[in-house]
């Protein structure tokens, strides 16, 4: 396969799990569509993670990406913390959408790296990594797959 056509099938993979149309069914963006803040705040159970705090875990795991792809140090995310990030610190329609801008824009700064690989960087492991760079792009287009659905099944616990 020549180094544009694996490119590609990584960006393919990486929006159709992130918000184009997709035949495994809802994506990561439309899992969140036109949800309200009870929804998206609403826990399983008190040791449980809720919708948004999986958004902005999303988020953060493109980020990570992102950043071994390109070597980048550690601290550019824009929230302190990792992994998974209490939420709501404040319960608004516009904390909420400050968190979706985040992750629409990690994705869309993940993508322009995926985009500027070259076909030998694909087989090379970030720093301190066991995997690939294929790999690991691979593997974040899943994390938003896996996440849709944990969102889809939290959205009908609820009901």
């Amino acid at each position: 396969m020549k180094k544009h056509d694996i490119i590609s099938l990584l960006i393919q993979q990486l929006e159709e799990s992130y918000h184009k149309k997709s035949w495994h069914g809802t994506n990561l963006r439309g899992s969140i569509r036109g949800l309200s803040l009870e929804q998206i705040c609403c826990r399983p159970s008190s040791k449980r993670h809720n919708i948004w705090e999986v958004v902005v875990h999303c988020a953060y795991w493109k980020y990570i990406v992102r950043r071994r792809l390109t070597g980048e140090k550690h601290g550019s995310f824009p929230l302190k913390g990792s992994n998974f990030f209490k939420r709501p610190v404040e319960k608004s329609e516009s904390a909420w959408k400050n968190d979706v801008r985040l992750l629409d824009e990690m994705h869309y700064l993940l993508v322009e790296v995926v985009k500027k690989l070259s076909h030998s960087d694909l087989n090379k492991n970030p720093k301190d990594s066991k995997f690939t760079n294929l790999q690991t792009i691979t593997g974040i287009a899943m994390h938003d797959v896996y996440h849709a659905g944990q969102i889809q099944l939290l959205k009908r616990l609820q009901k």
